[in-house]
């Protein structure tokens, strides 16, 4: 099933070509760039990740999924092998819950003064990574459970491994008072996307450490969770009793050794399409000028929809079946195509452009445009702007 996240009506167009050309479509709906969410690809994706996990699968649905759809995305991961959700934030925690989704639900990155009460009045976990955030949670939500959180290796969040064995301690103190329950162990690996880094090994060796220290304090944790999507796919020595993954939902593999299926198609029609000389500049900066005469087509999309300005000059899209250069800077709101030479099946105003998919019908992927900007597809995905929702 594919889902679109925005209206998904098209302007009714004549049928022929030099119709198309001559007349603006009549009644039209203004339908403008359009994202399409596959959610077949998603469940298959859950059932082959669920089938690598040792033990549970949580399906993080962070950033609104990833860009996906946190609620479709949750519910279509939960009906395909996940038992669990995790979160980073509790607004998107809350969110889930208004939307009617009941199951168990994590979420590991707040600040000291957020709303704990209301995350225990919905039945929302809690990460640790403090002895202050324990404090806070305690006295504010007295009761929540909660999930230790060990820094394993990237000096970000979770408590220093100097700090771990207080927490604990003070978690077990908190717990025999009913302040909080103490429902899971949680860690990070650094580099789990490059298979066999030492990093890894340290990483996995770190956690062990912390379970044991943990154990020696009292705590009988139900939930030991160190693996993400890579170390899903790469590391069982990492798996313990519940593996996270998010990326891997939507069809992304940090660690390319597995084939999953990518869920997202961006598409937008043409606002215009003219013919220019040999020597016209396109964009700001004049960037790049036409080699010769040809057709440049408008896209309405730009940086503040989530397309890279660091891809200028190297991004491609599908227009007709066939991939076409964007050309000059993009823009903020506005990208611009090398259409080619004029012809009778050149495209025309009203024709769809698709700017990346699953690849299958030769149309650029997220990954490339990665690849084009010089980051990763995590941050393609998630950075699309609500006009394209």
């Amino acid at each position: 099933m594919t889902i679109l996240l925005c209206d998904p009506r098209v302007a009714s167009r004549p049928a022929s070509r030099p119709a198309r050309a001559q007349q603006p479509p009549s009644g039209g709906t203004g339908a403008g760039p359009r994202l399409g969410v596959d959610l077949d690809a998603v469940a298959a994706n859950v059932e082959l990740l669920a089938r690598r996990a040792t033990g549970e699968l949580m399906a993080v649905v962070k950033a609104d999924g990833f860009g996906h759809g946190a609620s479709s995305v949750a519910r279509t991961a939960l009906a395909h092998g996940a038992s669990r959700l995790g979160v980073a934030t509790l607004a998107e925690a809350l969110a889930l819950r208004a939307d009617g989704i009941a199951a168990p639900v994590l979420s590991w990155l707040n600040p000291l003064d957020a709303d704990f009460a209301a995350a225990r009045s919905h039945l929302i976990e809690l990460a640790v990574p403090s002895r202050s955030h324990l404090d806070a949670i305690a006295s504010t939500a007295p009761g929540a459970a909660v999930h230790l959180h060990l820094d394993t290796g990237l000096a970000r969040d979770g408590a220093p491994v100097s700090e771990w064995a207080g927490l604990c301690r003070a978690a077990r103190r908190a717990e025999r008072l009913g302040l909080v329950r103490v429902t899971g162990l949680m860690g990070h690996l650094a580099c789990a996307d490059v298979p066999g880094d030492p990093a890894n090994a340290i990483g996995r060796a770190r956690f062990g450490w912390g379970v044991m220290t943990a154990r020696a304090a009292g705590l009988r944790p139900t939930h030991r969770h160190l693996a993400a999507t890579a170390a899903t796919l790469t590391d069982p020595l990492s798996h313990h009793t519940m593996c996270r993954v998010g990326a891997g939902l939507v069809g992304i593999d940090p660690s390319g050794s597995t084939h999953l299926h990518p869920a997202l198609t961006l598409t937008a029609p043409l606002v215009s399409v003219s013919r220019v000389l040999a020597g016209t500049p396109v964009g700001y900066g004049h960037t790049w000028s036409a080699p010769s005469a040809t057709a440049l087509g408008l896209l309405p999309l730009g940086y503040a929809d989530g397309l890279p300005r660091a891809a200028s000059g190297r991004a491609e899209v599908l227009v007709g079946g066939r991939r076409r250069p964007l050309v000059g800077a993009i823009s903020m709101d506005m990208a611009v195509v090398d259409l080619g030479p004029a012809g009778p099946d050149s495209p025309v105003a009203g024709d769809d452009v698709v700017v990346f998919g699953p690849g299958r019908a030769g149309e650029p992927t997220t990954a490339e445009w990665a690849g084009w900007a010089d980051t990763i597809e995590h941050e393609i995905v998630t950075r699309l702007g609500a006009r394209t929702r």
